[in-house]
């Protein structure tokens, strides 16, 4: 296989988006690093990351748990897309803020990042996640739009299949 989903989850919320990127895109497999840490993130050429923001644009515990170890790992060659969760009503100025900075460490090391979104349909004052007025990958909020959720996951992964599955066969 050369395609994997790999997140972290306190609340399960990305551990639910997770799967349900999974089916969307025929099943793939899903780790969470909170178990297997880092170790087979360069196993695969072709990766999804979830990266959940807490409190004030914080990744969560198990990403800074691994991040030592992810930001010397080699990305070029690598396919990459990115999902995010936050709450842009609770932290409207670090809204999805940690997607950044997974963003820019797999920038330094040469991965081709697809499926950028758009941040209509979101209120919120600032992100670090937005470059080029794009958000850098899938930003879901379950706390205030979950009935956007499935909608925003299926737009995404019909986005980015072809980038991200097309060398699974």
């Amino acid at each position: 296989m050369t395609c994997a989903i790999f997140y972290a989850s306190k609340s399960g919320y990305a551990k639910e988006v997770a799967n349900k990127i999974s089916f969307a895109l025929d099943e793939i497999r899903v780790f969470d690093i909170g178990v297997t840490g880092s170790e087979y993130i360069s196993d695969y050429k072709h990766i999804i990351f979830g990266i959940p923001t807490w409190d004030h644009g914080q990744m969560q515990k198990d990403w800074q748990k691994i991040w030592d170890d992810f930001k010397h790992i080699d990305f070029k060659g690598k396919t990459v897309a990115i999902f995010g969760l936050g709450d842009q009503k609770k932290y409207p100025d670090e809204f999805a803020d940690a997607m950044r900075y997974v963003y820019d460490d797999l920038t330094k090391s040469g991965a081709t990042i697809v499926g950028f979104t758009s941040t209509q349909g979101y209120q919120f004052n600032q992100s670090k996640a937005v470059v080029d007025d794009k958000f850098v990958g899938l930003v879901i909020d379950e706390q205030n739009q979950p009935e956007l959720t499935n909608t925003r996951i299926k737009n995404w992964t019909d986005e980015i299949k072809a980038d991200i599955l097309h060398a699974t066969s």
